[in-house]
């Protein structure tokens, strides 16, 4: 037995080894030495500088256990980059696949990754303008890009945390690039960032195995007045502000289709939303804590530490304002509308930590903005380079009626007897939409004085919890209706019921962090 097994794996090793032969009878010169840049940092220079096949690159893969017939992603991986996708298929590969698990696969660094870019735009005037402007400090040999910005990585000229001397380059000879420059520095700033671990939240997740279900969901809502209030499974929470949100009623949008959030969906949809372009995002927070008669937002900064450093940990760039005027969220709109980065990101989240009424939101000036006007601005037309693209929108305003406050109880909703607003007034009649929003019309949402809001606190948990392991964003936010639902004020008599709504079309889930395991 014994002896069949050890053939088998020879036969194994030796067939994987003939299909490395045949890549490398398809790669050039060129390729051998895109390769050999790549792997600079995973294989030590030396071995590289003597490797003059693509051939004798794989060995060094294989010396180095980054390459092996059970696992041959890295390889793949240097072959998506360098362009010579058709021999993905010795490796049992496709595009759609290496594409799909290069987030959370791949090993080629974004300094690495960025010097290749570069290198690739650079063409022979270039260059020569390059080694002029460094002419005294170079050997006088023959260089290719690849070569000339490799000599400057072994000058300790640039490193990944050292990109003057390029930036000077660039802006002289190919200002263009200072832009993939720009980019790197904030996907590695996003990539460090790790928010604080959240005690009370990892002891919440502790002996839970089973979810909400799509007919538990179903159930509440049907139920959602005053009787519904009382939960046997209810948690006990102290201490509590109440914040109100637009109503979400699913009233089929003209021209496309809206749904309030429904596992069964997300369990059935195959395609995802493409998660692998060069920056995963912009993420807006709106924190308004102050008004001039309103009651102060008191909690509210926990709900923007927590929110930064989810989405900084999930690689998206933040940006905060801080008790934004109706004027100045105007500006915030129409700046971050423009903002270039879009046409980069795989995806864009905007929050609102404010007060608000049925379908609107307050400005720090008391001026009410309907959630569908900030919405709008981010549509195709108005965003190009957002188009089909996921645009996620986490609204934590207070709507609801009047309810007999405990002391440490305050509400943000001002006009609680007004109609409902339907779901038509609230999202834009437009694909790849998601509004998560922290209560149902009609009823209040609760913020904590000193530790933040239910909806947001619960949202950036299940975010840290349930992203590692896989999860679409529409079951994550089943997990938060479930966990909120489930919630009750200090008095046992008050709860609260989250509802999104989504013109989503395919699955949204977002790359596992390389620190996911640290939360």
């Amino acid at each position: 037995m014994k002896s069949q097994g050890s053939s088998s794996d020879k036969n194994c090793k030796v067939s994987f080894r003939k299909k490395l032969l045949i890549i490398d009878s398809d790669l050039g010169v060129e390729d051998v030495e895109r390769l050999k840049f790549l792997c600079i940092g995973l294989v030590p220079n030396k071995k590289l500088e003597k490797s003059s096949s693509a051939s004798d690159v794989f060995e060094h893969l294989l010396a180095e256990d980054l390459l092996s017939e059970g696992d041959s992603f890295f390889l793949a991986e240097l072959l998506y980059i360098i362009g010579q996708k058709k021999l993905l298929q010795y490796l049992n590969y496709t595009e759609e696949k290496v594409e799909q698990l290069l987030p959370i696969q791949g090993k080629v660094s974004l300094f690495r990754n960025l010097l290749y870019e570069l290198s690739q735009g650079i063409d022979s005037e270039d260059l020569k303008n390059m080694i002029f402007l460094l002419n005294d400090s170079l050997p006088k040999t023959e260089m290719t890009s690849l070569s000339f910005l490799a000599l400057l990585e072994k000058q300790d000229k640039i490193d990944e945390d050292n990109l003057t001397c390029l930036e000077d380059l660039c802006e002289m000879v190919v200002p263009k690039f200072l832009r993939n420059i720009e980019k790197y520095k904030r996907e590695k700033a996003a990539q460090i960032v790790t928010p604080p671990v959240d005690k009370e939240a990892e002891s919440l997740y502790q002996g839970e195995e089973e979810l909400v279900s799509q007919t538990d969901i179903k159930t509440f809502l049907e139920a959602l007045p005053e009787e519904s209030w009382q939960g046997k499974h209810a948690r006990s929470n102290g201490n509590r502000a109440t914040d109100g949100a637009p109503s979400l009623v699913s009233k089929g949008l003209q021209g496309a289709s809206a749904n309030t959030l429904n596992s069964e969906t997300s369990t059935k949809w195959a395609p995802t939303y493409r998660m692998n372009r060069n920056h995963r995002g912009l993420c807006v927070i709106v924190n308004n804590h102050r008004f001039i008669s309103l009651r102060d937002r008191r909690g509210t900064h926990k709900d923007a530490e927590i929110l930064t450093g989810v989405f900084q940990w999930l690689g998206f760039t933040v940006h905060i304002y801080n008790d934004v005027t109706k004027g100045e969220m105007e500006e915030v709109l129409q700046k971050e509308k423009c903002n270039p980065a879009h046409a980069d990101g795989d995806c864009f989240v905007f929050c609102i930590l404010t007060h608000g009424e049925d379908g609107a939101v307050y400005s720090s000036d008391e001026a009410l903005i309907p959630i569908r006007e900030i919405m709008s601005h981010f549509t195709a037309l108005q965003c190009p380079g957002l188009a089909e693209k996921p645009k996620l929108f986490f609204i934590q305003a207070c709507q609801g009626e009047k309810i007999q406050l405990s002391k440490s109880i305050e509400a943000d909703a001002l006009n609680p007897e007004q109609a409902p607003t339907s779901l038509q007034d609230s999202i834009p009649v437009e694909a790849d939409f998601l509004l998560g929003l922290a209560t149902v019309p009609g009823y209040v949402s609760f913020r904590h004085v000193e530790e933040g809001s239910w909806y947001i606190q619960s949202l950036c948990n299940h975010l840290k919890v349930l992203v590692p392991r896989e999860e679409d964003i529409l079951s994550i936010l089943t997990a938060v209706n479930d966990d909120v639902s489930r919630r009750v004020d200090k008095e046992g008599t008050k709860k609260q019921m989250p509802q999104p709504a989504f013109t989503l079309r395919k699955k949204l889930v977002f790359p596992v962090p390389l620190d996911a395991l640290s939360l």
